[in-house]
């Protein structure tokens, strides 16, 4: 049987749409988390010290803005 005529149920196409979104967004996150601790993180312990923190809120602005950039037209200024 050809399935080529057969199109898919629409609400199982955004409830894939959804899905995919999601993991790419979960991807994201862990790259951003691993990026930024190798790049932060000299010795873990109870608390962040101020430099640490700055680092890491620094670290993930900037994975942001890169990653925005990247989805961007390049003509737009980025």
């Amino acid at each position: 049987m050809d399935n080529q005529g057969v199109t898919a149920d629409p609400q199982l196409q955004q409830f894939i749409e959804i899905e995919s979104q999601k993991q790419r967004f979960q991807q994201l996150v862990h790259q951003m988390t691993e990026v930024c601790w190798e790049k932060c993180m000299d010795k873990p312990g109870p608390k962040l010290d101020s430099r640490t923190e700055v680092c890491f809120v620094n670290c993930v602005e900037r994975f942001i803005d890169t990653r925005s950039c990247n989805t961007e037209d390049w003509s737009n200024g980025c």
